[in-house]
């Protein structure tokens, strides 16, 4: 029998109450399943989610036909009841790269009629692949508008279309799909076939940044973040840049062009040290005796 996916009806439920059904041990490890769970099996892209089952840590979990695998530390008693808490620090963090994540690949698709064709959230950075080749300047202004979609705190919704009417509505999806379609809907802005945990509104997500884009594919990667994740990552270049600005005597917004004038006055420090270690070499080679 499938597991009852909780999450897909509240993503912001972070403790819930399940029975044991199974519990297979693996050398020394336990694979659990339950008649219901709000934890987030590993898939899309989006990696699985952390916390307990009573006494036990999460360690992984894994959808297999419908019937979602816990990865548990310790042994839980078929027919048990257990309580389950997620670990909503990282559940959050994933549905605001998540979201985020829709926003950009809507306006990209929109705008340049590009798929997104690979996704992946890493412990450093999202990554987005998509078919086509995007300029850092045309990425800078899809983060200017992914931002405007943030600041104008838009639902975000999830639907199940009968096949019908699947028929008639205009979505993105990087594959085929048999069975039900879960669509999530960012209003103005994406529409996704998706199984993810996200925001129920635009505004939570704070902030969206591109860090980067590089060829990959006939195609880009771009890397981003999103929410908490971004704002920390922001306060630390922060950091480094008023540090260096002070090491250079200059304001911050300075610090990048004193670095490049560092730098060529290193260059041309290196060349003027390599002329004189030829003269001195030259000079100590007259005053050999002969």
């Amino acid at each position: 029998m499938s597991t009852i996916k909780l999450y897909e009806a509240d993503a912001y439920l972070g403790e819930f109450t399940a029975t044991v059904e199974k519990c297979v041990s693996e050398t020394g490890i336990f694979k659990v399943t339950l008649n219901q769970t709000a934890f987030y099996p590993e898939g899309g892209g989006q990696p699985a989610d952390r916390g307990t089952l009573g006494d036990a840590r999460v360690l992984d979990v894994q959808e297999i036909d419908g019937t979602i695998w816990h990865t548990v530390s310790e042994l839980l008693e078929p027919g048990t009841e257990v309580v389950g808490k997620i670990d909503f620090e990282r559940r959050f963090t994933n549905m605001q790269n998540h979201t985020g994540e829709h926003i950009v690949s809507g306006i990209v698709s929109r705008i340049y009629g590009y798929h997104n064709v690979g996704f992946h959230m890493g412990s450093e950075a999202v990554t987005v692949d998509f078919d086509g080749v995007l300029t850092k300047e045309q990425l800078f202004d899809v983060e200017m508008e992914a931002n405007e979609a943030v600041l104008k705190n838009v639902p975000v919704t999830a639907s199940y279309p009968s096949g019908e009417e699947l028929k008639q509505i205009d979505y993105r999806s990087k594959k085929e799909i048999e069975g039900q379609v879960r669509l999530v809907s960012v209003e103005g802005y994406d529409c996704c076939a998706c199984c993810g945990t996200h925001v129920s509104r635009t505004g939570e997500i704070r902030l969206i940044k591109i860090l980067g884009v590089q060829n990959y594919k006939g195609g880009v990667r771009v890397s981003m973040l999103c929410g908490e994740t971004a704002f920390r990552d922001y306060m630390v270049k922060h950091s480094n840049i008023v540090g260096i600005a002070q090491l250079l005597s200059v304001k911050p917004e300075e610090a990048g062009d004193a670095v490049v004038r560092l730098k060529e006055k290193n260059i041309e420090l290196k060349k003027e040290l390599k002329q004189l270690k030829k003269q001195i070499n030259a000079k100590e080679g007259q005053n050999l005796p002969r």
